[in-house]
């Protein structure tokens, strides 16, 4: 009975990082919802940014500052920017989008559960008989993560890269052919 007054705060008992964590994590979840459901593109972009930099704070509050510095850089950083240069390009609709939704919203949550449930099965399956070592380095410091990092991640990391520069240029290119066409029009129009 003695052991467990000793033994620190409790679930019921949770502390100010603990605290902040859920309330960073829920306000994270709300701006992924409103990302995915809204209709303006541009707005989706913005909303995501919000998204991802919630995640960013949930690896600072986790005490994983360099995975929240890569979070910031890369996927704030870039991805983001790259989506945003993507839209310009592409002169995508600033205002609502009616045709941004296609009418399969039931049978797109149906997968996105389906897609959750077996992530979480994986994951929960995966690492459950690994244990974190506390007297070992720190599992989210720079060290460990760069060795993990060049070590075993070089491969996707590069296959990223190139990912994002096809992106880039496809959407120069659509961005290039729809120019072209417009301009073609134009000068079909002045002929007649």
């Amino acid at each position: 009975m003695a052991a467990a007054a000793t033994t620190g705060p409790g679930f019921l008992s949770p502390t100010g990082v603990e605290i902040a964590f859920v309330l960073v994590g829920l306000a994270t979840l709300g701006a992924a919802l409103v990302t995915v459901t809204t209709k303006q593109l541009v707005h989706a972009a913005l909303w995501l940014v919000v998204a991802l930099g919630g995640i960013a704070v949930e690896y600072l509050l986790l005490t994983a500052e360099f995975i929240a510095w890569v979070q910031v850089l890369i996927y704030l950083g870039s991805v983001v920017v790259l989506l945003l240069f993507g839209l310009m390009l592409t002169k995508a609709p600033i205002g609502r989008s009616p045709d941004a939704d296609s009418g399969n919203r039931w049978i797109a949550l149906g997968v996105a559960v389906v897609a959750a449930v077996s992530l979480v099965w994986v994951v929960v399956d995966a690492f459950r008989t690994t244990w974190i070592d506390l007297d070992g380095p720190t599992q989210g410091s720079t060290k460990v993560s760069g060795e993990i990092l060049f070590q075993h991640w070089v491969l996707p990391f590069e296959a990223l890269s190139v990912l994002l520069l096809a992106a880039l240029i496809g959407a120069i290119v659509l961005s290039r052919r729809n120019e072209s066409t417009d301009a073609s029009d134009t000068s079909d129009k002045g002929q007649r």
